[in-house]
């Protein structure tokens, strides 16, 4: 164990991670010439088109050090804030973290925050200042933000360039010697903590784990310690670009597993493997439950895919163990589920993913977050979708999610962020000024705010130079009302909204106009109308199409055209009795874009 090093590369989005990360396995020739391509860890095509990482990716390297020889397990994270859960589960395989800053950019939010969860685990740092080969960067500028913020000294922030390759034989330098080497008992009964699987087709789960205490060997027979089921072990081995398979895998030793489970319900990221005949006394601890903070409904656009939407939905889950779903039914859109996400970008990506990789096109229905109703009787209700609001007149109060939001930016752009967030209900609690240049706001915020596009608005008043981070703060009680949207006098309940009062009246407006421009037209009149409770708020009608039932009546009297067109009028109106309309897709996604 002395000669294993295990460690994670922690930054903020598009600080040069996978780039830097490329570079250290081209040093290690962990991949060949040939092979090597950029973002070669990212094996999925959306991060490529992205240009961003989503799933933590776990590799081995092997390097020769002062005439030793040492095995590097190094895992690349995810640098967006709606993938810190990934972060987190790196963190806890791994002794040590690269603290990367983009000389171009300096500090920013989401590098702060994955660092303290860094400092939790009581690992140990390595600051490194990359791009320095770039025209706009500031060494000496972001080395003190650096210095700072986690109190080390000059000499031990490391300059490089993951593009060029400069600092390389540095890192890895400071890897050997200054992140400690794995602790654990090589004869104590085994103890591997799970921290991330994937599904295959043909062999059934494969578990990736790290292995804290004793040894596992081919063809033993492991139990997860927290599910209780027993399977045999027949493949264990290391990861590198492909699967390696080895005999045994050590304390220290980060791996796989193949068990040819089946049921995926049987294996969960967190769990602790052991032994069947020598079982550890308890399970590894500190994996806490997921949080989801956005829900929405994913629905088959046929419902006779409900089931298939499910396995994919599943076999997904064990690629990325922040989904959580369950059954939910809708009158408009039939059977699907309600799942939860931890922001806008992760419910994207997923919608992209099942698009992909399970040929499973869905419906998305309005993002929400959940709601605490309290009633007269004093019972909790837990609100998650409009329809589950109870009845009016039985709420006492009801609470919403709050957030505390730490937005690093620019002096410059400080009043128009104020502004932003006081436009989003946010009160500002503290302003810190990092240096000259960066200033920190801390804020208050209604999570349901910054739920669409708070993101996007905040990127485009800053110029791209904000940043934006936040954890969950509370609950607290606000004057929430659900706004219905009703097509001539329906309503359609994938479309209905839980809204602060004071933005019902603008919101239900906007709605009512942008379905106005995506409702095709139909032979019958379309009431369009925002209401709350019985009282309608804003409405817009699309006139229907007109057939012209006078064009074959020439000459004659004026009666007969009359006639024709007092039957044409009785017809529209028994259509509009009977039809239907139909609402496409990109309706639902409407509500999202309003500010567009």
């Amino acid at each position: 164990m002395e000669h294993i090093r295990n460690f994670c590369i922690i930054a903020h989005i598009d600080h040069g991670k996978s780039t830097l990360a490329d570079r250290l396995l081209e040093s290690t020739k962990t991949i060949g010439e040939r092979e090597m391509q950029a973002q070669a860890l990212d094996n999925m095509d959306i991060e490529r088109e992205r240009g961003i990482t989503i799933k933590s990716h776990a590799i081995q390297m092997d390097l020769t050090h002062e005439g030793k020889d040492y095995t590097l397990n190094l895992i690349d994270t995810p640098g967006h804030v709606d993938f810190s859960y990934e972060v987190s589960r790196s963190l806890a395989a791994c002794e040590g973290a690269l603290l990367l800053v983009d000389a171009t950019q300096g500090i920013q939010a989401q590098t702060i925050s994955n660092l303290y969860l860094a400092i939790e685990q009581d690992m140990e740092i390595i600051p490194i200042i990359n791009k320095i080969d770039m025209d706009g960067a500031m060494v000496e500028e972001v080395a003190d933000q650096i210095i700072d913020l986690i109190g080390c000294d000059l000499e031990d922030i490391i300059e490089a360039s993951g593009k060029t390759g400069v600092g390389v034989p540095a890192i890895f330098d400071a890897i050997i010697k200054r992140i400690p080497p794995p602790t654990g008992d090589l004869d104590a009964p085994l103890q591997a903590l799970i921290f991330d699987s994937v599904f295959n087709s043909y062999r059934g789960v494969i578990a990736y784990f790290r292995v804290l205490n004793g040894q596992m060997h081919k063809n033993e027979l492991i139990q997860f310690v927290n599910t209780g089921a027993k399977y045999e072990a027949n493949e264990v081995g290391i990861l590198r670009m492909d699967m390696e398979e080895r005999k045994v895998l050590k304390a220290g030793d980060v791996g796989y597993v193949v068990t040819g489970i089946k049921r995926i319900g049987e294996i969960k990221v967190g769990d602790t493997i052991t032994t069947a005949e020598n079982p550890c006394d308890a399970s590894i601890q500190g994996f806490e439950d997921v949080k989801p903070m956005v829900f929405a409904g994913i629905y088959p656009i046929e419902n006779e895919y409900y089931e298939e939407l499910r396995d994919s939905l599943e076999k997904l889950q064990l690629n990325d163990a922040s989904l959580t779903y369950e059954p939910e039914t809708s009158l408009a859109l039939g059977f699907g589920f309600r799942c939860g996400f931890l922001g806008m970008l992760h419910l994207e990506i997923i919608q992209e993913r099942l698009d992909r990789e399970f040929e499973m096109p869905v419906i998305t229905t309005v993002p929400n977050v959940s709601y605490k109703a309290y009633t007269k009787g004093g019972e909790l209700v837990m609100v998650r979708n409009p329809s589950d609001l109870p009845d009016p007149t039985f709420i006492d109060y009801v609470e919403e999610p709050y957030i505390n939001a730490q937005i690093i930016t620019k002096p410059e752009y400080i009043g128009r962020i104020m502004s932003l967030c006081m436009d989003k209900r946010g009160t500002l609690k503290n302003q810190i000024y990092l240096s000259e240049t960066r200033v920190e706001l801390t804020f208050d915020l209604p999570l349901a705010e910054i739920v669409f596009d708070f993101y996007d608005i905040l990127k485009s008043i800053s110029r791209g130079y904000a940043s934006f981070d936040y954890q969950m703060d509370d609950f607290r009680q606000a004057e929430l009302i659900k706004m219905d949207i009703l097509l001539n006098g329906e309503k359609v309940d994938a479309l209905s909204a839980l809204i602060h009062r004071t933005k019902a009246y603008e919101l239900g407006r906007k709605l009512c106009l942008k379905l106005k421009e995506l409702l095709p037209r139909q032979q019958f009149v379309i009431a369009i109308q925002a209401a709350i409770g019985a009282k309608i708020i804003a409405r817009e009608t699309i006139s229907a199409l007109r057939k012209d039932v006078t064009s074959k009546c020439y000459g004659g009297d004026i009666t007969r055209k009359r006639k024709l067109l007092e039957k044409q009028k009785k017809g529209k109106k028994r259509m509009r009795q009977i039809g239907t309309v139909q609402v496409p897709q990109k309706a639902f996604l409407a509500v999202l874009k309003l500010n567009e």
